[in-house]
């Protein structure tokens, strides 16, 4: 369920490109920009704002490029690392913050390390949850590193082929989808065997925790019914670019 006080904008952060941004608290509060992962939404963050906006900050939770009510590029080369971070540098400006503190997730963890590292003059502070900072190989490139490591079965690998992800997913509704992922209880990656898709791989029941409803359940499965997940998908697609 949304907490009491979002409130929801648009902001266009590049030529053609809008982000739907949720907001929580005292508008000159402190601003806190929360960036979410895959498969997730501002929505992510519900019960974070509504804290961190109880304690006098600006809560700021965008669905970032490809996600929910933002805008989705059709093409693949338009999810690099200098894209998702233009967004935030974009949405950071139109705060009217000189610098702001940053929460990353996923695949928002990695962008919010890029981001220290383009316009450390932006961040006064970072909490990163679940991917710990890379710095480049000279192993090879990321998806040459990971097949290395975990195969051509790691799912950042089987994510790779446009198209091919998404078929698979569609071959379940999307209440299933979430119930499957947010069930998850094991922090290793995906290993996806060439006969098993996505969900079939995951070590999950379907078992959600007891403070996900199925209301939660629900806002995202429309949300993703209306999108798709290709938006999402494309920022594996560009991880060597």
């Amino acid at each position: 369920m949304e907490p009491e006080g979002v409130r929801h904008r648009m902001v266009e952060v590049a030529k053609g490109v809008r982000l739907h941004v949720a907001e929580a608290g005292p508008e000159d509060g402190p601003a806190v920009l929360l960036v979410h992962g895959f498969p997730d939404l501002w929505y992510g963050w519900r019960h974070q704002m509504a804290a961190l906006a109880a304690r006098g900050f600006r809560a700021v939770a965008p669905d970032m490029r490809g996600y929910g009510d933002s805008d989705a590029p059709p093409s693949a080369g338009s999810y690099s690392i200098f894209h998702l971070v233009g967004d935030l540098v974009a949405l950071i400006a139109d705060l009217a913050q000189p610098q702001v503190f940053v929460v990353g997730h996923d695949w928002g963890a990695l962008v919010a390390w890029q981001l220290c590292l383009l316009r450390p003059d932006l961040v006064r502070a970072l909490v990163n949850l679940s991917v710990a900072y890379h710095p480049r190989s000279s192993e090879g490139s990321p998806l040459q590193v990971i097949r290395a490591l975990c195969g051509e079965d790691h799912y950042m690998c089987r994510f790779q082929e446009p198209g091919v992800a998404e078929a698979e997913f569609a071959l379940y509704d999307n209440s299933h989808k979430f119930k499957t992922v947010f069930g998850m209880r094991k922090p290793a990656p995906p290993i996806l065997p060439k006969d098993k898709t996505f969900f079939d791989s995951l070590d999950s029941d379907g078992t959600c925790p007891p403070w996900l409803s199925e209301e939660d359940i629900s806002y995202y499965a429309d949300k993703f019914e209306k999108t798709g997940f290709t938006g999402g998908l494309n920022y594996y697609r560009c991880m060597d670019l």
